[in-house]
């Protein structure tokens, strides 16, 4: 939550440099950081706002973006820092990033532009920028750290097995081979992507650079043409490549081919760095962005998985064979589907990963429990004799006719307005008996009174799924 106080510096830092004060100050929605930015304007001007989240990300952003500017590179001013070095106001380049141009001509000509900007920065000599780094240097130990973000927010999430020494094996052995042949260093911006290229002016500008370090930069390029949701083919990324490594060479004097051989260790690297960062941010804090960026990287990680790159690694690319054959995230699709679960309260609520959060959650357990009878024990709610004991007591049917009274006006505004996903569910103490039973007759009721509706019926513990 944003305090009164931090709008309060915002707004004295805007009266300082404009001689008023803001009339307008609109939060802007969130990105993948916890940094909060602000669009505060009046008729003497507009500027962003920005509450950092840490105090070494604020200091390396501003020490870097007055080191790149004044070097030539494009990337927006800053015109105010608080006291506390936590608050400061920049330029505002709009709201048009490199991301939204794709499929356009446009994007084309500012990706062609955005390389070779990106050559520059690459080019320029260490002492411009060292002192404005907060960051060591990329090294085995930040490589393992990516590669176990991977492993722990990746692969455990997902449920996808692996032999733990073995894939440790594998890392160290990678982080190795990986360091030892990275390309030429320099400075790495480290999320070089589409979404931190804003147009403006016509021209692309650099943002999002505060976690930067020395590095290789082959890396920087490869975020950007590997960026799971941009889904470049193979033509462009190549000619972007080239580009990129002939206006590296011509300001640097080193061969082109230093930054084409360091491509696809780096490729293999960057898709496991950003499927643990999709996997924290996305499975884990659901943030709907992020989840559907996963099947994109797993494509790109399926073009490496019988690759020689792999070879070494025998672990690691059975690890990534199992995760490109098991994407936890259904594919995208047309309409609307009601996803209908029942489930145990002792394993938690189901898993939601379409991003949209909300639905409904109806609990059983008020209802007489099958499961105290040792008769009833082995079986479900499936089951006739266990229907028979719910329906004879009469609580089951009231209890699912106003659970599909609830839920209907949402299925009809969902209906109306094209919404992809609702999900819906019935939690008892075993996931057993009640909430199979509830689930059961719900989806099947569901199904029938909205018949332009695909209705998924998952029974959890029981591991059935079916589309009615």
């Amino acid at each position: 939550m944003i305090s009164d106080n931090n709008l309060e510096i915002l707004s004295g830092l805007y009266a300082d440099v404009y001689g008023c004060a803001p009339e307008r100050m609109a939060r802007l929605s969130a990105s993948g950081g916890d940094r909060v930015y602000y669009r505060i304007s009046s008729g003497a001007g507009t500027c962003l706002g920005t509450v950092g989240d840490a105090l070494n990300d604020c200091k390396a952003f501003i020490g870097l973006d007055n080191a790149f500017r004044s070097h030539g590179i494009d990337v927006p001013a800053i015109y105010a820092v608080s006291d506390d070095g936590m608050h400061y106001l920049q330029q505002d380049l709009g709201d048009t990033s490199l991301f939204s141009l794709l499929g356009s001509d446009q994007w084309r000509q500012m990706s062609g532009l955005t390389v070779e900007s990106l050559g520059r920065l690459h080019a320029l000599p260490e002492n411009v920028w060292a002192d404005a780094v907060e960051y060591p240097p990329f090294s085995i130990r930040q490589v393992m750290w990516d590669l176990n973000y991977f492993k722990y927010e990746y692969l455990k999430t997902s449920g996808i097995p692996f032999d733990e020494n073995l894939l440790e094996d594998d890392f160290e052995r990678f982080a190795r081979d990986l360091v030892g042949n990275s390309g030429p260093l320099g400075f790495m911006m480290r999320d070089c992507q589409s979404r931190n290229v804003m147009i403006h002016d016509r021209r692309p500008w650099l943002i999002d650079f505060q976690g930067g370090r020395k590095g290789p930069v082959v890396y920087d390029i490869v975020s950007f043409l590997w960026q799971a949701k941009a889904r470049l083919t193979p033509a462009v990324r190549q000619e972007l490549l080239e580009l990129y490594a002939s206006r590296y060479a011509e300001l640097t004097g080193r061969p082109a081919s230093d930054i084409m051989d360091a491509v696809t260790p780096l490729v293999l690297f960057r898709t496991l760095q950003v499927l643990g960062a999709y996997g924290f941010r996305g499975l884990v804090q659901r943030r709907a962005h992020f989840i559907e960026s996963i099947p994109f990287a797993l494509e790109n990680l399926g073009d490496l998985v019988n690759s020689d790159i792999l070879r070494r690694y025998p672990e690691l690319r059975r690890v990534t064979e199992y995760a490109v054959a098991h994407c936890p995230v259904p594919p995208k699709h047309q309409g609307l589907v009601i996803s209908v679960f029942s489930f145990s309260y002792k394993r938690g609520y189901p898993d939601d990963f379409t991003g949209n959060g909300g639905g409904f959650m109806f609990d059983c357990r008020g209802m007489h429990n099958p499961g105290r009878y040792d008769e009833f024990k082995p079986l479900t709610g499936l089951d006739a004799p266990v229907r028979d004991f719910l329906e004879q007591k009469g609580e089951v049917a009231r209890f699912v006719e106003r659970a599909v009274e609830i839920v209907a006006p949402s299925v009809e505004c969902y209906l109306r307005r094209g919404f992809s996903d609702l999900q819906v569910g019935f939690g008892c103490t075993g996931g057993r008996h009640r909430s199979v039973y509830c689930a059961d007759a719900f989806a099947r009721a569901i199904r029938k009174r909205f018949p332009d509706a695909r209705v998924v019926l998952n029974h959890r513990e029981q591991s059935i799924k079916e589309e009615l």
